[in-house]
């Protein structure tokens, strides 16, 4: 049918997500201190890719989202090809205390970096 499957959209916004939180907000994973963790993704579907295509995928942090354990980030996949977006996603991004197995509440300096990002 030539259309991209439907999980390759959640992997393009993984992909930029992780890459906005390492890259541009400066802010690590790691497996036993306190980290990010994704809680829930929404995708709206609104064109749909084909193959071959290029698309570009954008992370923002959603404004008035951060509270105390989370924070909304806002996902855009785009075709080069047609100059359209193809999806719309929010996710959830909650912080973790890997070691404990509980939520943690975000470490000031991150909140700081969420809050210019």
């Amino acid at each position: 049918m030539q259309h991209v499957n439907n999980i390759m959209y959640l992997r393009y916004m993984e992909s930029s997500r992780i890459r906005f939180f390492t890259d541009v907000l400066k802010i690590g994973f790691s497996p036993d201190g306190v980290g990010a963790i994704l809680a829930e993704i929404q995708c709206k579907y609104k064109f749909p890719l084909t193959y071959p295509d290029t698309v570009v995928a954008t992370s923002r942090i959603l404004p008035d989202s951060l509270d105390e354990f989370s924070v909304k980030i806002q996902h855009l996949v785009v075709s080069t090809k047609y100059e359209r977006i193809a999806a719309e996603g929010i996710a959830r991004i909650v912080f973790y205390d890997y070691s404990e197995k509980k939520k943690a509440s975000i470490p000031e300096a991150v909140k700081v970096r969420l809050l210019k990002g």
